[in-house]
């Protein structure tokens, strides 16, 4: 069984260790786009943030196998833009191999979902590169659509 809650200090660790396997995911499908952050940095990231920040785990059989965390983004655009006003927020999500495929990630962002509504969110977003087809899948089948095209082009 899965139990969703809140992080808890003595999670950093599962924290930790799930930010760098999700890193190493990342690195793998763009190595030009992403890197593997230092350890020490992520733990000071996530013992600084644990307690304030909205991060909820994921716990199958007392092990962390998951997280998910809502980042509230700005709430309004200044009164010059034409975007009507919603406070939204990012949702990110990790669920560690061996552990996919179990409903544990829908579960997560079902729980990102409460706890952004709970904070006055009426918009979430989850940012993928549109070369990383498993994370474009999972986030469409939880009702994620398209809300436009970034692009990018490097500088100098």
């Amino acid at each position: 069984m899965t139990l969703i809650r809140p992080a808890e200090r003595g999670d950093v660790a599962a924290l930790v260790r799930l930010r760098l396997a999700n890193a190493e995911r990342h690195v793998q499908l763009a190595p030009d786009l992403f890197r593997i952050p230092d350890e020490v940095a992520v733990r000071r990231h996530f013992e600084d943030a644990v307690g304030h920040a909205l991060i909820s785990v994921a716990e199958v059989d007392g092990e962390v196998v998951g997280m998910v965390e809502v980042v509230l983004l700005l709430a309004d655009p200044p009164d010059h833009q034409i975007l009507v006003p919603r406070r939204a927020a990012d949702v990110h999500t990790v669920v560690l191999d061996g552990h996919r495929g179990r409903g544990i990630g829908a579960a997560l962002v079902a729980e990102a979902e409460r706890v952004a509504a709970a904070h006055d969110v009426s918009i979430v977003y989850a940012n993928i590169f549109a070369t990383n087809d498993d994370a474009v899948r999972f986030y469409s089948s939880a009702g994620f659509g398209p809300r436009g095209i970034l692009l990018s082009k490097p500088c100098g």
